[in-house]
């Protein structure tokens, strides 16, 4: 493994995990060629005439499903951090004593830091989805035996589709499932919404497990999971405690300084031209953008707006907009809260959806691009507009990248941000790890003042009489430094990468290298 220069200048390993790769070339350059990955050909005479797929349990669904070391083993996050079935699986995969697993996941959670024992002693060689908390320190410290590769939920359909990755066994967690395997999220004791993120792993693995904790007599309606891509129904005594489904992100902002920027951003809309009829946004569940929420939804009241459509994660914001008429869907990607798993199941405009229609590059088109406007977060910017949310500016990786590099291309992105937390600046010279070029990030958003970048010639021209704080970044930036101080950069091992980023299109953007103690 040798680390080359890509087109954002940043370096980054040929191979990795053996793996040739292919190093970032800029935005829409990189073109796709070949065809899509393909399943295997299964047989109904491989399986029961009366169509009930239940096995005893997790263990001999893997048994059968041909367990062996070196596989790749994939699970889903809708259940946040109050999954149980993850690591119920990596007990039983140590208890079969199989070693080298590569995990899967479409994210991971606190609640996944049980499974550093299994870092530890070879059970998992390496993970190649969000290392989110302990797992991400884990990383950072240059402990994981082989490198971590992060994807944006749109890449992660993206790879399995494109056939660099490929998955032997899924184990998907199902709110409600049939004996066929027909399976939804949106009902049951433990309901987490919509099953998106599994669907990839439903159609392209060699085997699918389907683990419920509320079997139904067949058919399970609506289905999310068909059950003709499943091949064994595990029952389990619990999928997790739902409610931890709901996360501490699903809370409104009470900062001042944070409330700000959430009022600046509605306030954006308008004086910006954006607010008008059959306009569509995303936002994300930050306590930022639920405030934001807050204050666009009496905007668009007031003013008489209605949206076409909003594109999920749902919460109960977003919930009471479409059941007070001010847009006519929700296109769920990801349910963040317990009415946003209500509405799905009673409301018809709220649609649930997957990376496939969402985020997916390698597509002919994908929901991302019809959207007006999207308000994300980040944990670093800088003067160039580049962006950063998966590492912070001590070089620890603490995040994933979920959907937020496929929402940059809406047609105006917006980052809020504090311009500095606990005492360390949020706007940086240059990012710390690069997520989000420059050419993506349209707006920044902070309580000192709005920096557009120079590029959208537009909305300069459109705001250029408001009332809002419009400033250059630069401006903002030598503010701040002279609050916090310009804190030192981190000490990395150069010599030793732990984990990537990949771009939408799969090709490598950026390295995180091992933290120097």
């Amino acid at each position: 493994m040798k680390l080359i220069k890509n087109y954002a200048g940043r370096l980054v390993p040929d191979k990795i995990n053996g793996m040739t790769q292919i190093p970032y070339k800029g935005i829409g350059k990189h073109k796709p060629k070949g065809f899509k990955a393909k399943p295997i050909i299964r047989s109904c005479a491989d399986y029961p005439s009366d169509g009930n797929k239940i096995v005893a349990n997790l263990k001999e669904a893997l048994i059968k499903s041909g367990i062996k070391d070196g596989m790749t083993i994939s699970t889903h996050h809708h259940f946040r951090d109050g999954d149980a079935l993850t690591n119920q699986l990596f007990d039983t995969i140590k208890e079969l004593g199989i070693k080298n697993i590569r995990w899967f996941p479409s994210a991971s959670f606190p609640v996944h830091s049980h499974l550093l024992q299994y870092l530890e002693d070879g059970t998992i060689h390496h993970i190649e989805g969000s290392m989110n908390g302990a797992l991400g320190r884990y990383t950072s410290n240059g402990k994981m035996k082989g490198i971590g590769v992060l994807r944006s939920h749109g890449g992660r359909y993206q790879a399995v589709q494109d056939g660099e990755v490929h998955i032997d066994i899924a184990v998907i967690a199902a709110p409600t499932a049939d004996e066929f395997g027909n399976a939804t999220g949106d009902r049951g004791k433990t309901a987490c919404g919509l099953l998106g993120f599994a669907l990839v792993d439903s159609e392209y693995a060699d085997r699918v497990i389907v683990a419920t904790d509320n079997l139904v007599p067949f058919p399970c309606v609506p289905w999310q999971i068909q059950g003709n891509n499943v091949d064994f129904v595990v029952k389990v005594d619990n999928l997790g405690d739902p409610s931890k489904i709901v996360s501490g992100t699903t809370e409104v902002t009470k900062s001042p300084d944070r409330l700000l920027i959430a009022e600046y951003i509605a306030q954006f809309f308008e004086d910006a031209g954006l607010l008008k009829d059959g306009f569509s946004f995303q936002a994300g569940a930050g306590g930022i953008n639920l405030a934001f929420a807050i204050y666009l939804k009496e905007m668009m009241k007031n003013k008489g707006i209605k949206a076409r459509f909003i594109r999920g994660g749902s919460t109960k914001y977003l919930v009471e907009m479409l059941e007070e008429g001010l847009t006519d869907y929700i296109l769920d990607g990801q349910t963040f809260d317990l009415e946003g798993v209500r509405s799905m199941r009673e409301n018809s405009g709220h649609v649930n959806t997957s990376p496939f229609t969402s985020y997916n590059y390698h597509g002919k088109g994908n929901f991302a691009q019809l959207v007006d406007v999207a308000v994300l977060g980040a944990t670093e910017v800088d003067l160039n507009f580049n962006a950063n949310v998966v590492t912070h500016s001590d070089g620890y990786l603490l995040h994933g990248i979920g959907g937020w590099q496929n929402a940059l291309f809406s047609k105006v992105t917006i980052l809020a941000i504090p311009s500095f937390r606990d005492r360390i600046p949020v706007i940086v010279d240059k990012v710390t790890t690069l997520v989000g070029p420059s050419d993506l990030i349209d707006v920044i958003i902070t309580e000192r003042g709005i920096a557009i970048n120079p590029k959208r010639k537009d909305l300069i021209q459109a705001t250029k009489n408001s009332n809002l704080p419009i400033r250059k970044i630069k401006d903002i930036y030598d503010e701040v430094i002279e609050i916090t101080g310009k804190p030192e950069k981190p000490n990395f091992d150069l010599n030793k990468p732990v984990a990537v980023v990949k771009w939408v299109d799969g090709t490598v953007l950026d390295t995180i290298f091992k933290i120097r103690e």
